[in-house]
């Protein structure tokens, strides 16, 4: 179980790379988007840090 948890916060982590260079390629109205790329990424922050604490929980 912890290496699901392994894998997927190491999927996580390259979709949100993915996010930050789609969003450099944004010619306008960037502006409008970046307030939901900021809770985007707030909520991945406390996502990741909380299953990161969790893994003490799961079985090996």
């Amino acid at each position: 179980m912890s290496r699901q948890l392994d894998v997927a916060l190491s999927d996580m982590d390259r979709a949100m790379k993915l996010v930050r260079d789609a969003l450099a390629g944004i010619p306008f109205n960037r502006k409008s988007f970046l307030g939901l790329h900021d809770a985007l990424t707030q909520s991945m922050a406390v996502l990741t840090v909380e299953t990161s604490h969790a893994r003490a929980q799961l079985p090996r």
